[in-house]
């Protein structure tokens, strides 16, 4: 374990034990490093990695505090790998939405209010058959976060959110290559709707299965 390492290691037991809490300005440096046992320029290394990953905000002439550690701030260090992926491996993005995202449709169905029914339908009435594939992602991406949102789980919600930014240009690649992908999708998204607003959670996850699954499949033949 490297020193940076091993300071890291010690700001995340002091989040954990509450000696840090979130939205809490850390030490001074100087005394920070001496309570840790580290030298300064250890500590300022893991001060730099922890702000990457949205841990730490280091505020310029003020001081470095503690983040609100909200899901969707810690989800964003997950996405910018994601947004990383090769070719080849949008295909594991997509076996781990299969996943995640049926599960979640399934909560979401006991959990959905009127207006995030509305907001669903809102967007699907933004579809029409002369849409750009653009537009189409636009609204894809729209769709599936409120149903992520609408299952009560900020986790969960923020991991597919950092999940669908790695899979829009496949997306946009099947839009372009496929007919009728404008109509396939909002048949499928009005089932998934439907389902929803009746609470019918085991149709919500096979529908939503079905939905992923056709991307992947096709996926997986044009690679």
């Amino acid at each position: 374990m490297t020193v940076t390492d091993e300071a890291i290691l010690k700001i995340k037991e002091m989040i954990l034990d509450g000696r840090l809490t979130a939205g809490e300005r850390l030490p001074p440096e100087k005394e920070l490093s001496e309570q840790l046992g580290l030298s300064r320029s250890s500590l300022r290394e893991a001060v730099k990695a922890l702000e990457i990953i949205r841990v730490l905000d280091v505020r310029r002439g003020d001081g470095t505090y503690v983040t609100s550690l909200e899901p969707r701030l810690l989800s964003e260090a997950m996405a910018f790998i994601v947004d990383l992926h090769q070719d080849t491996s949008v295909l594991e993005l997509f076996e781990v939405r299969r996943i995640l995202e049926p599960a979640a449709a399934s909560i979401a169905a006991s959990r959905i209010s009127g207006d995030q029914l509305a907001l669903l339908r809102a967007s699907m009435a933004t579809v029409r058959k002369d849409t750009s594939v653009e537009e189409l992602v636009s609204h894809d991406l729209e769709f599936h976060r409120i149903i992520a949102h609408a299952s009560g789980n900020s986790y969960l919600a923020s991991l597919l959110d950092g999940l669908s930014s790695g899979t829009v240009r496949a997306r946009i690649w099947r839009g372009l290559t496929e007919e009728r992908a404008v109509a396939r999708t909002v048949d499928e998204h009005a089932a998934i709707v439907e389902a929803l607003a009746r609470g019918d959670s085991e149709l919500a996850r096979a529908l939503l299965t079905v939905h992923i699954s056709g991307v992947d499949t096709w996926l997986r033949e044009a690679v």
